[in-house]
């Protein structure tokens, strides 16, 4: 009987697969249960070892239990998964990680039929609330809940209460609930079918994009230019042919309106991936997608990760947008891992922006992705108007000026909606002393504790350090403790005092709770006159057809940035945030506060437009040799001693031969203490990128040798945070 020696991917941060011993062959991709350590893990199988190995047979361990009867991971995952793994210099232990739902993880069965929940019984119905003690108070609201809903999942309990255990099991020993399994793929009521003709720019894009082949698209189209139109009708023809689809969205915040549109149009159901699911929830979207029980995937960043039957299509809307990059862990980018995997499957990829970064723009230049544009808005809706707003000696009024108050009074009077843009959540971003000048700051990290009014306390959003207010000052004890500067609380406070209508903050906040972002933007829906108010998660695709006024607050921050990519994220920002006015039948105006009016950024913003701007950034890129023009690799340094991430560095940088790649740095970075750690960076560039990459493996083989230095590092390829 034969021995095999069989390559296993673990988690941890391995770089290469581990190699084991088993008594038969194994599939790839394939869960097996295997010693590490002291520990048990679940693994994957990566293949068979060539040849005998270096170690003899009585040095491996031998895999404990093959967990599936057939691969959890297909030959395409497994391949996309070693290439995140080398373009990304991740550990394959970590990579394996995002490739399957935490369910798989932790060695549960391979398939998952459904989700537990709880129901109500008909005595539950028939109960009265009166009936229960007076102190049984979880009991009650829990009861009053499901009277409501009829059913609930773990994850709805968890958002409504999260201890909702000890009243759930009272409630059900009383013959109240019932526990069931409700099945992955429910039925239930699609929306209502509203389907609509395509303009002539939208029929000519989806006319252009080549199906049954790698055919990576840029569909550019201003904000309500119905470029979701465009990617629906090519999801139906996906679907007429057999295939799935997945779309990628930047926010958690977009899928419930993405998913009813797409429900509405293809009259079928939508799988959503996202990080608000709980694992049995997770675990069951897998599911249907792997069988092909299911044909349309929208999701964030990680639903790209997704194990698929048949997959035919892949969009990305809002492509410029960060949040595709992950910033911990993996630091892969799902955008350009679309376009990867898109290109193993031979399948294409539509990258939907109104504001497209300025790598995709010059791979469209360059000829390597098709160039579609859409130059109207749909339904004959006109492009708002764009004002500066020159502020500098203006009275101010919580970070409101005259002329842009009087400008809501106007359309709120008219019957229309308002939104006002500041992307700083929170009541002030500093707690400050009027005597003394002290200043309440985050004892991790280099920066000022946010203060938030509802409920008090002082909030670092940076690594979630909170604090009670200080009743007197800690420095001098006088008790004259004042909020400095602007955040959307402290505007939503001022808002409700000056005007006669509703005000709505969405913000991450005010959005913490299950439900809540939908709550509040079906208010917003209803189309009665109210004032919007909210951070960047209003910025995205959203469609407000009753908003007609748009203020952005404090704008010229980002124009002093030392990140070269400021630019680029402001003229994207005031871009996409204007285009959440005159989407209806009312003409749009939008007004950006400044005290820099004369900028060159907002001029050519203001009175050309985003593709003149960004004709001029790729300008300036290519002549200082930045991406997208050369390729940057940053590698960040922390320790708990302060000076310990530098000289790591510069213990590294004296190692760097190739003349081909060039350093920058050493240099601390711009928060240079976060979470209790001295951060340092050093940044490396090239026009080769094979050469890069190459470098690249030879310092982080040197990086693991450094023990010496007592740091943690890691290495970000194509960075798109400098921070």
């Amino acid at each position: 009987m034969g021995v095999y020696r069989i390559q296993v991917a673990v988690p941890g941060p391995f770089y290469q697969p581990l190699t084991y011993l088993s008594a038969q062959p194994l599939k790839a991709g394939v869960r097996v249960r295997v010693p590490l350590r002291s520990r048990k893990v679940i693994g994957v199988v990566m293949g068979e070892k060539e040849g005998e190995g270096t170690l003899p047979e009585d040095r491996l361990k031998p895999i404990q239990t093959v967990l599936d009867s057939e691969p959890a991971l297909t030959p395409s995952q497994l391949a996309f998964m070693a290439w995140v793994a080398r373009y990304y210099h991740a550990p394959v232990g970590e990579v394996l990680q995002l490739f399957l739902p935490q369910a798989l993880r932790e060695g549960q069965t391979l398939w998952r039929q459904g989700v537990h929940s709880w129901r109500l019984t008909q005595a539950g119905r028939q109960a009265d609330l009166e009936t229960l003690a007076q102190r049984a108070v979880r009991q009650r609201r829990l009861l009053r809940w499901f009277q409501q809903h009829e059913a609930g999942s773990v994850s709805d309990l968890r958002a409504w209460m999260p201890d909702y255990r000890a009243p759930l099991k009272k409630l059900e020993e009383k013959g109240w609930l019932e526990a069931y399994t409700q099945p992955c793929l429910e039925a239930k009521a699609l929306p209502v079918l509203n389907r609509h003709p395509l303009n002539k720019a939208q029929a000519e894009a989806v006319e252009r994009v080549v199906l049954g082949a790698f055919a990576p698209v840029l569909l550019q189209g201003m904000t309500g230019s119905g470029k979701t139109a465009v990617y629906l009708a090519l999801a139906e023809k996906v679907i007429a042919q057999g295939q799935q689809v997945l779309v990628l969205v930047p926010e958690i915040g977009l899928t419930p309106q993405m998913v009813q549109r797409f429900e509405a149009w293809l009259q079928q159901p939508v799988a959503v991936l996202h990080s608000g699911l709980n694992a049995a929830e997770r675990h069951c979207a897998w599911t249907q997608l792997a069988k092909g029980d299911i044909q349309v995937a929208l999701g964030t960043r990680s639903a790209l990760l997704s194990r698929f039957q048949n997959l035919g299509l892949i969009v990305v809307d809002e492509e410029h947008d960060p949040s595709y990059k992950q910033q911990e862990g993996v630091r892969y980018s799902a955008r350009d891992a679309a376009v990867w995997l898109a290109k193993h499957l031979n399948i294409p990829v539509v990258l939907g922006s109104a504001t497209p970064s300025m790598e995709t723009l010059q791979h469209a230049r360059s000829g390597r992705y098709q160039h579609l544009k859409l130059h109207e808005r749909a339904g004959g809706a006109r492009l708002p108007r764009l004002k500066l707003l020159d502020i500098r000696g203006e009275t101010i009024q919580e970070g409101v000026s005259r002329p842009l108050y009087a400008a809501m009074q106007q359309h709120l009077s008219e019957g229309h909606q308002v939104m006002l843009f500041l992307n700083r959540r929170g009541f002030a971003p500093v707690l400050m002393c009027h005597y003394c000048g002290w200043q309440a700051d985050c004892p991790a990290c280099s920066t000022h504790l946010t203060y938030h009014a509802q409920p008090s306390h002082l909030h670092c959003h940076h690594c979630d350090y909170q604090r009670p207010v200080p009743e007197r000052c800690p420095n001098c004890g006088s008790g004259t403790l004042m909020p400095v500067g602007q955040g959307t609380a402290r505007l939503e406070t001022v808002l409700q005092q000056s005007f006669q209508v509703p005000v709505v903050r969405i913000d991450r906040d005010s959005t913490r709770k299950k439900g809540a972002l939908d709550a509040q933007l079906a208010r917003v829906h209803e189309g009665k006159p109210m004032i919007l108010l909210g951070t960047q998660m209003l910025a995205k695709g959203h469609h407000f057809p009753q908003v007609t006024l748009v203020g952005m607050l404090e704008v010229d921050q980002r124009l002093f940035s030392p990140d070269f990519r400021a630019p680029e994220r402001l003229a994207q920002q005031v871009i996409q945030v204007a285009g959440r006015a005159g989407r209806g039948e009312h003409p749009g105006e939008v007004l950006i506060e400044t005290r820099q009016p004369e900028h060159h950024l907002l001029q050519v913003l203001v009175n050309k437009g985003y593709e003149a701007f960004s004709e001029q950034e790729l300008a300036v890129r290519q002549s200082v040799g930045l991406p997208p023009f050369q390729y940057q690799v940053l590698i960040r340094a922390q320790a708990h001693e302060q000076e310990a991430g530098l000289l790591f560095l510069q213990q590294l940088l004296s190692s760097l031969t190739d003349t081909e790649v060039e350093a920058w740095g050493p240099a601390s970075a711009p928060m240079i203490k976060r979470q209790g750690y001295w951060r340092y960076q050093l940044l490396l560039q090239s026009k080769h990128r094979a050469r890069l990459h190459r470098c690249l493996d030879q310092l982080i083989a040197q990086m693991h040798a450094m023990r010496q230095y007592c740091v943690r590092w890691s290495v970000d390829v194509d960075p798109q945070d400098l921070y």
